[in-house]
């Protein structure tokens, strides 16, 4: 057979001088126009053509995601993406786990060294200050007689309390409510101490105008310096309320996190096994042990936590509150036990059946009463021996001040103001009022002291159960995402 050969031959005239493909053109362009094919344009021509609709430029998403959905429709793809959710999970756990776990164990630490010592530290400035005010009364009613240990006890409270208010400022937020109040606390006791010393040199003269003074000092101290303790002492007990709240809240994101991290690694696995009917794989076996690990860890860790906290919120902040509600009450009840022997009757107040009574002792029966309350109370929350011991005794103390306070309040009714003076500031052999004020103050110290240490020996407990969790939890998730990586892994290594 032979070859057969076509030969074409084009007998088109030459293009016209106007013509694109005319004189001046690229040759190439000419010949395709010439064969039939479409133009190729030149260089210097690229781009769309005029008139010609374009497709619209796709994201880098849309592309991603095309390339996604590509991949999933092989086994290789789908295992690749499955292996990447599996340990984005993973490691998301791990992630949220160790920052719910900071903010409560941060928590945690602030009401062990910062809001409960600053809350212990507000109370202190109200006692020290009530304190000082009773020493300073006591001392006046002894005129020229005051002893060094009545002098040296108001100095010491007033250098307490100074120091304790420094500290405060110290501590609290510039501008913070807490701060102004510090501010004004500071003001005042400059303006109080003034008032003292006025009353104590004059009462040494002899002038009366000194028990003018030491009222206007307990007028300061009364309506104007305790209130404002009082308001420092109820910011810082919310502050502590607040430290709790956070430090016992359960972390439900974590531990939500971690049931869909398991149920993920389960349905791995299951979707493995009926795949491969292998029954484990090692990698992802690991990844559900580490992710459990962390959530058992997780939610014994909290609950033991708050066990922790809960108690020494139970056992300690309310009896410590109890108690410094108590002393704060008998402070105040012994100041106006003393004011009503140096007000002689000038201040009155009526009562609502119209009986006009001394407002000094009319007070005094008011804080008599809140003392017996937080008495009860606190022997109510003692739970233990050591903790009820000293609030039977301040118990006691008080069943005696109320009696020996009768007897000094009838001998001044009755006109014998020495012998009422005796049964308030005098000798043991004068069983005055003053050594069971002093042996109620002395218990409830002690019993101050005892919930103290059992708040921080439970705070503390609570605290440290919460110890190496944020660091722990993040490592075994890293552990966790590997160990799932390898696991799918493994199985891609079938399809090579």
């Amino acid at each position: 057979m032979g070859e057969v050969t076509v030969t074409s031959t084009s007998s088109a005239a030459p293009p016209a001088p106007n013509s694109p493909d005319g004189p001046g053109t690229s040759g190439a362009s000419g010949t395709a126009v010439a064969s039939g094919l479409p133009a190729i344009p030149s260089q210097a021509g690229v781009g769309p053509a005029p008139g010609v609709p374009q497709p619209p430029r796709r994201t880098a998403f849309a592309e991603g995601v095309d390339q996604l959905r590509a991949a999933a429709t092989t086994e290789p793809g789908r295992l690749r993406i499955i292996g990447a959710l599996l340990a984005a999970l993973v490691v998301a756990f791990g992630a949220v786990t160790a920052w719910q776990m900071t903010d409560r164990s941060s928590a945690a630490d602030d009401v062990l060294h910062n809001s409960q010592p600053l809350s212990s530290a507000a109370a202190d400035i109200y006692s020290s200050l009530a304190d000082a005010n009773t020493a300073a009364s006591s001392g006046f009613l002894a005129g020229g007689d005051e002893t060094a240990a009545s002098r040296e006890r108001y100095q010491k409270d007033i250098r307490n309390a100074a120091a304790k208010l420094s500290d405060a400022a110290a501590n609290s937020e510039p501008g913070s409510p807490s701060a102004a109040t510090i501010a004004e606390l500071n003001k005042l006791l400059s303006e109080y101490t003034g008032y003292i010393e006025r009353a104590r040199a004059n009462n040494r003269l002899g002038f009366p105008v000194g028990g003018s003074y030491l009222r206007l000092a307990n007028e300061t101290m009364q309506e104007q310096m305790l209130p404002e303790a009082e308001k420092l002492y109820a910011r810082e007990n919310q502050r502590l309320r607040s430290d709790y709240a956070d430090a016992t809240s359960f972390p439900w994101a974590a531990i939500g996190l971690g049931v869909v991290v398991i149920g993920a690694l389960l349905w791995a696995q299951r979707r493995n096994y009926r795949r491969t009917n292998r029954v484990l794989n090692h990698g992802l076996v690991a990844a559900t042990a580490t992710a459990t690990i962390v959530l058992l860890w997780l939610v014994a860790g909290q609950s033991f936590a708050r066990s922790g906290l809960n108690d020494s919120y139970d056992h300690g902040i309310r009896s410590l509150n109890a108690l410094h509600d108590a002393r704060i009450a008998s402070l105040k009840a012994r100041g106006n036990e003393n004011l009503t022997l140096v007000a002689r009757g000038a201040e009155t107040v009526e009562l609502d059946d119209g009986k006009i009574v001394d407002a000094y002792d009319h007070d005094f029966e008011g804080d008599m009463s809140a003392l017996d309350e937080g008495l009860a109370e606190a022997a109510r929350l003692a739970d233990d021996q050591a903790g009820r011991k000293p609030v039977t005794s301040a118990v006691g103390g008080m069943e005696e001040w109320k009696t020996r306070h009768a007897e000094a309040q009838a001998a001044y009714e009755s006109g014998d103001f020495q012998l009422a003076l005796a049964r308030v500031i005098g000798d043991k052999s004068d069983k005055p009022t003053g050594e069971c004020f002093d042996n109620v103050d002395t218990a409830l110290k002690t019993a101050i002291g005892h919930e103290q240490a059992e708040f921080q020996q439970a705070a503390g407990d609570g605290r440290d159960a919460m110890t190496g969790l944020p660091v722990g939890a993040a490592a075994l998730a890293v552990l966790g995402a590997a160990g799932a990586v390898l696991g799918i892994g493994r199985r891609l290594s079938e399809y090579r």
